[in-house]
């Protein structure tokens, strides 16, 4: 559909421009609101009319007579106050669609493209937010990638942060442990930490003088070469693993691992602390409260200055963020080293060090970043746009972009499911939000734990003689379909309240109900090969010699077949429209009525039961069709296609 639109718009422009005066953009091409009155519509005459102050269906009357035939449309006819609706030619339409390769190729519209995000605190397991980050990060990741750009993923480890400081304090000075002790740790070191971190939390507010001890470890980590620094290291890169391999349950992989510490050690802060010096980004204040402290103008906040390095010298976390955007936009003329840290499906996942390697790859220098943070970092992003604006690199700030989302909690019925009871206080909401720090949140694995089984009891019940592995298997897709699609139905700065039940369920909008209709439409094709030798290939191949009159088909079959291929030709728009406006939900709710219309279909006329070979083929190369922009968007969405559910 966009090859046609963008073919129809040039022809168009081509022959009405010297007579009006018109620039391509304004040749708009919407969609009808009901293809009884053609399947797509031209505004422009509406508009133009405006310009040179005349009527509109005046204006649409000449513009019609300019046109002339167009290659694909059967018929052009004025609608309304001054439409133009055009009617495809439905038989060539489909014909074109069939021959395709089922590929695209596209433009790549930037030189790279990085996306942060995941971006876990390396001090304890990975909690259910953290899937929606990751979730929407990838899908995104997903989708750029499909549109030909190159992406470039990264997820930054800060291992040198308070929280990391708060869990070495605890292991160093209330277990009293050295690393032979952790590596002789026997289960999930990450849950192991969890729980101590909220001991810590709760000891360091009962004994504030501990405080002192704990600045103490925090200096000695940012400085290295000493045992709490040995232990951060040890302790950030262990739950790393673990955070990598809960990620890499649900589909979720990464390019790069930059580390604070690198950025520490290699000095990134004192490359960009001069360039926001030299450009007067940054000035020194000599009185009042700010007193010896670097400062940021800030422009269009209730706040007018931003404490970028504080009065001891120590740097905020905003100007550590400013000096990493710095980077990921090749603006620090500087780079990590970088060494293997995992190799999986015969890629290599690279990890940052300030050690010189001369095998180091290279990464960063983005032409556009993605920073995937909740919204509660919302003005902390202004600020690291802000920056990059001081410092003149004006591009490069309307290119950084926040791609922001809002938080998740859990329905207090899967609250109980996970374990935890409600107080009487708590019982009176319709959901809640839980704290880590606490000690109260819902750990990542523990809730895809909980997916699986409930996935396998159903598949058990579907599907008693499959082996075992398989049954495991088929549960571990649908689990993830289940989590996945949950996450990306919702609009992002809409709170998300899960619920096991609603988001496994079979019927209606949720992952399964998707992967379903995907596995009956695979079943049709399974069983056509059975019966008769024929396969999906050959049936895809026989569109190359196809010409049967679409005049075979009743009235409402030549409607409902018509509804459904048009509508699965919109899916590439429906892609850059979720990308441009970063609401996968969008993409969601297409895939969602692309299986409703795929579903009525089927069951309204017979495939394989068709005694009509002609029609019999033409229905399975409408199936076929379809069901290859369905499997499409369930990969973009990160969600597995099963063979069996």
């Amino acid at each position: 559909m966009i090859e046609l639109k963008d073919r129809l718009k040039r022809t168009i422009f081509e022959r009405v421009r010297e007579k009006y005066p018109l620039v391509l953009s304004d040749i708009e091409i919407a969609p009808t609101p009901n293809t009884k009155m053609g399947d797509l519509a031209l505004a422009f005459p509406l508009h133009l009319a405006k310009k040179v102050k005349a009527n509109p269906r005046q204006i649409a009357q000449d513009v019609l007579g300019l046109i002339g035939p167009l290659e694909g449309v059967t018929k052009a006819e004025i609608a309304g106050a001054g439409f133009i609706n055009l009617f495809l030619d439905r038989k060539s339409f489909f014909r074109n669609r069939l021959r395709a390769s089922g590929t695209r190729t596209f433009a790549a519209e930037e030189a790279k493209i990085i996306i942060e995000h995941t971006n876990i605190n390396p001090n304890k397991a990975a909690h259910i937010g953290h899937l929606r980050n990751a979730v929407l990060g990838d899908t995104l990741a997903r989708c750029l990638r499909y549109r030909g750009e190159n992406v470039e993923v990264q997820n930054y480890i800060d291992d040198t942060g308070v929280q990391v400081v708060d869990v070495v304090f605890g292991i160093l000075d209330l277990e009293k442990k050295g690393i032979p002790d952790l590596e002789a740790h026997e289960g999930r070191f990450d849950y192991y930490c969890w729980d101590l971190y909220a001991r810590v939390s709760t000891y360091l507010a009962a004994h504030p003088e501990a405080q002192a001890r704990k600045a103490e470890i925090m200096k000695g980590i940012e400085h290295g070469g000493n045992a709490g620094a040995e232990m951060a290291r040890y302790v950030s890169r262990r739950i790393v693993r673990a955070h990598l391999a809960t990620m890499r349950r649900i589909g979720i992989g990464y390019d790069v691992l930059p580390c604070e510490s690198s950025i520490l050690h290699l000095k990134f802060w004192d490359k960009a602390s001069s360039l926001l010096k030299e450009r007067g980004a940054i000035y020194l204040v000599s009185e009042g409260d700010n007193k010896g402290c670097w400062v940021m103008k800030l422009e269009e906040e209730e706040e007018r200055e931003k404490i970028i390095v504080r009065s001891d010298g120590t740097v905020t976390y905003v100007g550590k963020d400013i000096a990493y955007q710095l980077w990921k936009f090749g603006l620090l003329e500087k780079d990590f080293y970088y060494e293997p840290f995992l190799e999986e499906d015969g890629k290599t996942l690279w990890i940052s060090t300030a050690v010189p390697r001369p095998d180091s790859p290279h990464f960063g220098g983005g032409s556009r970043v993605y920073n995937v943070i909740d919204t509660r970092q919302a003005y902390l992003q202004k600020v690291v746009t802000q920056g990059l604006r001081s410092l003149k690199f004006t591009a490069q700030a309307e290119k950084s972009i926040h791609f922001s989302y809002e938080m998740v909690a859990l329905s207090l019925k899967s609250l109980k499911e996970l374990g935890y009871e409600a107080s009487e206080e708590e019982k009176d909401r319709a959901f809640l939000e839980v704290s880590g720090r606490k000690g109260l949140g819902v750990k990542a694995d523990d809730l895809l734990d909980r997916l699986e089984e409930k996935a396998l009891a159903e598949v058990e019940k579907r599907n008693p003689a499959l082996e075992t592995g398989a049954k495991k298997t088929i549960a571990r897709e649908i689990a993830t379909a289940a989590l996945r699609y949950f996450m990306l139905k919702f609009a992002r700065n809409s709170l998300i309240v899960f619920d096991f039940e609603e988001a496994l369920s079979f019927e209606g909008e949720t992952g399964p109900y998707l992967q379903y209709t995907c596995v009956r439409l695979r079943s049709i094709f399974r069983k056509l090969e059975e019966r008769t030798g024929m396969t999906e290939d050959r049936v895809r191949e026989s569109a190359g010699s196809w010409d049967t009159p679409l005049n075979i088909l009743s009235a409402g079959e030549g409607a409902d077949f018509w509804d459904l291929v048009l509508y699965a030709s919109t899916f590439e728009e429906e892609v850059r429209h979720a990308v441009n406006s970063l609401e996968f939900s969008y993409l969601a709710k297409f895939t969602f009525n692309l299986c409703q219309k795929l579903n009525a279909y089927y069951h309204h006329y017979p495939i394989l039961a068709e005694e009509n070979p002609d029609l019999r083929l033409f229905r399975l190369m409408v199936i076929h069709d379809v069901k290859r922009t369905l499997e499409t968007a369930l990969t973009l969405m990160g969600v597995p296609l099963p063979e069996r559910m």
